[in-house]
């Protein structure tokens, strides 16, 4: 039975969300307090996400944000269990159909870009790549001199309507000239504004008491990109940014993979 999910099926989420994302190639393994801040800061409604039950238990789910006419997928899976049966798809599809009776123009998520099989059912189901987003991560202790001017074109996760949702704590080290924004709990360096130098990344990682986690930079800043690897920072993986724009074809053809997992974040 595939329908709509409720609040009170968070339970029934986190179990199985654990179960689909325990070989991630990603290490993955929130508590049940983490995955209900990260679903929060991307703004999972339940009402427009998705879940397939089997003699009552979840085994493959969508979990959707919403904003306006804007959908984002921050998570789709399908437990070890139910595997190789076409799941992926299928849940995609009835998310995809929850969304448009919704009103939404777009559906946004990122892959992994090793992530071949998952790429394959997107590109099948209409999903187009819009960008590449490039993760990193830093300790204090590898933090060297640079300089840069950041460009703000955060992802969804990390967008201002993000961070203002958040639940957890964040703090916004700099000033006028350059600033970041932080949330020590968990090390995500969510945004950089103006001129960042490294004493602020520095100052971060310290404060945080863990690597930073600098998710999904577009890799189009190049910049940016230059600034972070003089400041020693160190790339995890590469995503792609796809969206689809609901204009499908009813006969489209099949993928010729299914895939099985993805949490929109590039292991977050």
């Amino acid at each position: 039975m595939i329908r709509t999910l409720t609040p009170a099926d968070f339970e029934a989420v986190f179990a199985a969300f654990a179960d689909a994302f325990s070989d991630y190639v990603v290490k993955l393994s929130p508590t049940r307090e983490q995955l209900a801040e990260m679903l929060t800061r991307r703004g999972y409604l339940p009402e427009a996400s998705v879940g397939m039950f089997d003699d009552g238990r979840l085994v493959a789910f969508t979990l959707n944000g919403v904003d306006g006419e804007r959908a984002y997928d921050s998570g789709t899976g399908v437990v070890l269990s139910h595997r190789r049966r076409g799941l992926g798809r299928r849940i995609m599809e009835a998310s995809m159909d929850v969304l448009r009776e919704r009103g939404c123009a777009s559906y946004v998520l990122e892959v992994i870009d090793a992530n071949a099989p998952a790429v394959e059912l997107y590109r099948g189901l209409g999903f187009r790549e819009t960008r590449g987003l490039q993760c990193w991560s830093l300790t204090a202790e590898a933090v060297k001199a640079a300089t840069a001017v950041a460009a703000l074109r955060t992802a969804w996760q990390n967008s201002d309507a993000s961070v203002a949702r958040a639940k957890d704590a964040h703090v916004v080290l700099g000033d006028e000239r350059g600033s970041v924004i932080l949330f020590p709990g968990n090390g995500d360096l969510a945004q950089l504004r103006g001129m960042v130098d490294s004493a602020l990344l520095k100052e971060a990682a310290t404060i945080a008491g863990k690597p930073l986690r600098i998710m999904n930079v577009d890799e189009r800043d190049r910049e940016m990109a230059a600034f972070l690897e003089v400041a020693g920072a160190t790339k995890t993986v590469r995503q792609l940014e796809m969206m689809a724009e609901f204009v499908l074809s009813p006969g489209r053809e099949a993928a010729p993979h299914d895939a099985e997992q993805h949490p929109g974040s590039g292991g977050r």
